[in-house]
């Protein structure tokens, strides 16, 4: 049974990032309407893409199977904002902050943290040294700052727990039922803590996620390499998979590794940036690439938030 987490309410500061983070989930969950539409696409569209056709889904987590992407857009927020205020400070100057709908969406999201690190300053033309992974969240460097930013995710994380898509789990045991393998491949290091509390590990022949990229040294997204990784531990062949994602950086990922269906889904308004970096097929929700469900049944209830339990 799916419980739900009562989160706190009164929020009046929006620098505080939970606030932040539920303003983005709520901005970010598709409309009461989209629960009551079947498909927004016509079926033979939908029948060319039959899980059937293929031997594997790769799933990307934030965002696609839950709704950590907020937490993470509300994490990267607080870290760049406190950091370009600082610089600011010490130039006597003003300072344009990180803006979600732009910096968030082309510099960060999919990527590692430490290489979306280094991608924002560079587009504000700074530059720092990268340091060492064990760098504390008060060095200045780029693993610094990556560091602090995930401490800033696990506040978030911590105190919010977990959403889960209903449309995506649909999605998931659709494609079990059907005898596709399954592998969740994300940046994220918190990846196997999240899926866990979810409830979803059973539902994942093998996960690739930032602990993994760090041991193997693999590249992140937009580069192919973890997706590459999770199909040969699948014993499939790229194009008799699918790749599922919300990022720009993950589509360009599943394009790049030749793929046979790359399935990009919009959450954020992005739908046409999705299709120009390579999605073959860009939908609101994941249940929109499947059949109705009986009529005596709902379909699908709101995304509701599984308790996060202490350890």
């Amino acid at each position: 049974m799916v419980k739900k987490l009562e989160l706190k309410r009164g929020r009046k500061n929006t620098h505080d990032p939970i606030a932040l983070a539920e303003a983005l989930c709520r901005a970010s969950r598709p409309s009461s309407a989209l629960y009551a539409t079947i498909s927004l696409h016509p079926m033979n569209q939908i029948d060319r893409h039959r899980l059937t056709n293929f031997d594997a889904v790769l799933f990307d987590m934030d965002g696609v199977i839950t709704e950590t992407a907020a937490l993470h857009a509300a994490a990267w927020k607080r870290l760049f904002d406190e950091y370009l205020k600082k610089l600011a400070a010490r130039a006597q100057s003003g300072y344009e902050p990180f803006d979600l709908a732009r910096d968030y969406r082309v510099y960060v999201d999919g990527k590692s943290r430490y290489d979306g690190v280094k991608d924002f300053l560079k587009s504000r033309s700074f530059t720092l040294p990268s340091g060492s992974p064990d760098d504390g969240p008060d060095r200045e460097t780029i693993y610094g700052l990556g560091n602090k930013k995930d401490e800033y995710f696990d506040v978030c994380f911590r105190e919010t727990g977990v959403v889960v898509y209903p449309g995506t789990l649909r999605y998931l045991h659709a494609a079990r039922a059907a005898g596709l393998k399954t592998a969740v491949v994300s940046s994220s290091h918190h990846c196997r803590e999240i899926i866990q509390s979810a409830g979803l590990t059973p539902l994942f022949e093998t996960r690739i996620d930032g602990h993994e990229i760090d041991r193997l040294h693999l590249r992140g997204k937009p580069a192919p390499d973890t997706f590459l990784e999770a199909a040969r531990r699948l014993d499939i062949v790229p194009a008799k998979a699918i790749v599922i994602e919300d990022a720009l950086a993950g589509v360009q990922a599943g394009r790049a590794g030749g793929f046979g269906l790359v399935i990009g889904v919009n959450r954020e308004n992005q739908a046409e940036a999705l299709r120009q970096q390579g999605a073959d097929i860009v939908v609101a929700d994941l249940a929109e690439m499947l059949s109705p469900e009986p009529e005596t049944e709902p379909f699908p209830a709101p995304p509701q938030r599984t308790e996060r339990r202490s350890r």
